[in-house]
């Protein structure tokens, strides 16, 4: 997936990592971007459209789908982390409802669009989808959803020339992980390397030095294999 001449959309477009892959996107000739948001945003370049986007709003995902009418790759960043240990049902309900439930409804809603183009569908995700980290138990929860559903989207819409890539970044330095007193990597470089990894095909991008630890282990492992194998069960 060359990223030059291509029409995107990026949720959570307006801080972050979000920010950080429209401002890379440019640097790698996009044609069009639309950045979706929940507050207030204005771009300086013509290229990138701001377009009001809460991905837990049908109606807002309708409206957008109204708007956008060629739609190359879909990037899922939106998302929210609080911590908490698991005692509130409602923090699990929230999580769910914008880290797995946000994604579902924007991917089935753009799917005609992405059919068309043989697009990409980038998912967001966390090292923690792969081994919870207690302090944001919800999260980890709901990234761990979202990566099955990712994995599951990847077998579906093989057979139909769409590609599904997902993030597993490690701690990367946006107000989401301001809490955090470890080690940080800055959003633009890991932008860089999802970029990267989406360019080389890579179904998951380990984006930052701590995530890209896991990668030749992931990638080898018996896990990735009895993925691609159960796969099949659809694809043939």
């Amino acid at each position: 997936m060359d990223i030059k001449n291509k029409v995107m959309l990026v949720t959570g477009a307006n801080r972050g990592i979000g920010r950080a892959l429209v401002a890379e996107a440019l640097k790698r000739g996009a044609k069009k971007i639309y950045a979706g948001h929940r507050g207030p945003m204005n771009h300086p370049d013509k290229r990138v459209i701001p377009i009001m986007l809460d991905v837990t709003n049908i109606s807002q995902i309708k409206d957008a789908v109204a708007m956008i009418e060629d739609l190359d790759v879909l990037i899922n960043n939106a998302g929210i982390a609080l911590y908490d240990d698991l005692s509130d049902s409602s923090m699990l309900d929230k999580h769910l409802s914008v880290n797995l439930y946000g994604p579902f409804n924007v991917i089935q809603a753009f799917l005609p669009a992405l059919k068309k183009s043989h697009g990409a569908i980038v998912n967001n995700l966390s090292m923690v989808a792969l081994a919870p980290f207690a302090p944001i138990a919800s999260y980890s929860v709901s990234k761990a959803a979202a990566f099955s559903m990712t994995q599951s989207m990847r077998a579906y819409l093989a057979g139909q020339n769409i590609s599904v890539h997902a993030i597993m970044t490690g701690p990367i330095d946006t107000d989401m992980n301001r809490g955090l007193d470890i080690p940080k990597t800055d959003p633009e470089i890991a932008a860089k390397n999802i970029f990267e990894g989406l360019e080389a095909g890579q179904e998951e991008i380990f984006p930052d030095p701590m995530s890209a630890q896991l990668a030749d282990g992931w990638n080898n492992g018996g896990i990735k294999a009895m993925e691609r194998q159960n796969a099949m069960a659809v694809q043939n």
